[in-house]
């Protein structure tokens, strides 16, 4: 501590500035460093989203084939046109339900890095100094 004091009295002004200099590098690379994790995880999360989405879109596709061809087949010979419609009708408003879904969900995200815009704030509060 004693050697601190030293280097202090003995530079100064130079030394204060070369001080402040290195902290607020050090809190730029942290508050970076916080930025580039948090930009990382939202890439990974939104990848494993992705392929989930797509492999049970794709699982329910087939799915949906497979039963809208059941469904024809069983009435070709009395109503295939009614059951064809009936399932058109159907699948469009499930597809309008689902559009209207994922709409509310996209809206309500949460805001990406939220840990980086706390730390700023708190630096700008700190920066400010107290209020009175």
């Amino acid at each position: 501590m004693a050697a601190r004091e030293g280097d202090a009295a003995h530079g100064g002004l130079l030394f204060s500035i070369r001080h402040l200099g290195h902290s607020l590098l050090g809190a730029a690379k942290t508050r970076l460093e916080i930025f580039a994790t948090e930009l990382e995880e939202e890439r990974v999360r939104l990848e494993q989203l992705l392929l989930i989405a797509l492999a049970a879109a794709f699982c329910f596709a087939m799915g949906v084939v497979l039963c809208v061809v059941l469904i024809v087949i069983y009435y070709w010979d009395t109503h295939r046109l009614a059951a064809a419609g009936f399932l058109a009708a159907g699948f469009l408003a499930a597809g309008a339900l689902l559009g209207w879904i994922l709409r509310d969900v996209a809206r309500a995200r949460p805001k990406p890095f939220a840990a980086t815009r706390g730390e700023l704030a708190k630096d700008s509060a700190m920066l400010r100094g107290p209020q009175a």
